[in-house]
């Protein structure tokens, strides 16, 4: 395989990204000059070396970021560390621009949990990929008064929310567990709802 086809390849990994944008991306790179190149590779390799995961919510942050005037702990999100979040509260969401949507709408001041994925009819494949050890832990660790659960209207989202409402109720009786009200459209996806949408299936949640 020629260089062109390789990383057309590799861009087709790229969630939404076809065979032909693929090769966009990669005639777009090649008439870029060397300097442009080396900026890239220099983003994507500090991306790996500095970006890691909140250890109690899983969001990707920067390690050395300042929060409120001093540094944040090393192993904890700008969020899971801010003491002015409600400590009371948890959402669930799928993935990490679920969490930057739901955020955008300045309603929610609790705290986070990102499951990492769906699954589709309970396949025990998709299950296992998903952070239900990581949920349990968190759950069984906070002292949560409502957790909801803020998953996509799909299919795939409705299975997983009944997985996940089962595994919090077999460790925890106390929590009241809740569900982003039915403004968003079936089959929409929370990243791209927009954030009035949003926010009343937040404050309808039930």
């Amino acid at each position: 395989m020629d260089s062109i086809n390789k990383l057309t390849e590799l861009f087709r990994k790229f969630p939404t990204v076809g065979s032909r944008t693929a090769g966009r991306f990669v005639y777009y790179l090649m008439k870029l000059p060397k300097e442009r190149i080396d900026e890239l590779t220099s983003a994507i390799q500090e991306l790996k070396n500095k970006i890691k995961l909140c250890q109690l919510c899983f969001q990707p942050f920067e390690a050395n970021e300042i929060v409120s005037g001093s540094p944040r702990p090393a192993e904890l999100c700008a969020i899971c560390s801010d003491t002015r979040r409600d400590k009371n509260l948890l959402c669930i969401v799928e993935k990490e621009t679920d969490l930057l949507s739901i955020e955008n709408t300045k309603k929610y001041n609790g705290l986070y949990f990102i499951l990492g994925g769906t699954v589709a009819m309970m396949r025990k494949e998709d299950i296992s990929q998903l952070r239900i050890e990581e949920l349990k832990k968190r759950v069984k660790d906070g002292n949560f008064s409502e957790i909801i659960i803020a998953l996509n209207p799909t299919p795939e989202g409705r299975t997983t929310s009944v997985l996940v409402e089962q595994t919090i109720k077999e460790i925890n009786q106390n929590s009241k567990i809740t569900h982003l009200a039915r403004g968003i459209p079936v089959g929409g996806e929370l990243e791209y709802t927009d954030e009035e949408t949003l926010e009343s299936a937040l404050e309808g949640r039930k």
